[in-house]
């Protein structure tokens, strides 16, 4: 299920709070996009789901005190901002806006552009 959020936002449904223990994550496809549901320090977050340097899924590592462990070369990037702490990461992935709604975890994506959309921006 999707709901139009801010403009060029639309919130879609990524799965149920209880199913998400905390200190963990998992992997999501919502539109297409690999997202990372990550529960730590009593916030859930969301994350695009690959490492900035090693281009590997951030679901398979470790959740711990707001951070996420990247598996393939340690590399721990925060769960707020997506900011990587150290090498060697240097650039941070994408977050995603989230929200709880009767037990749901909602993220805000960005809404495809529509037909419409598309022709108006470019140029004749």
């Amino acid at each position: 299920m999707a709901e139009q959020a801010a403009a060029g936002l639309l919130w879609v449904t990524a799965g149920r709070l209880d199913e998400l223990t905390p200190d963990s994550a998992v992997r999501v496809d919502l539109a297409g996009l690999p997202v990372c549901l990550a529960r730590s320090a009593g916030a859930v977050h969301a994350l695009l789901d690959e490492c900035s340097h090693g281009q590997v899924a951030l679901s398979e590592g470790d959740v711990e005190d707001g951070y996420v462990e990247c598996w393939l070369h340690g590399s721990r990037f925060d769960l707020t901002s997506g900011v990587p702490t150290g090498p060697p990461a240097t650039v941070p992935v994408p977050v995603y806006a989230v929200r709880i709604t009767d037990g749901e975890i909602q993220v805000a994506l960005p809404a495809p552009a529509t037909d419409i959309e598309t022709a108006a921006g470019t140029p004749s």
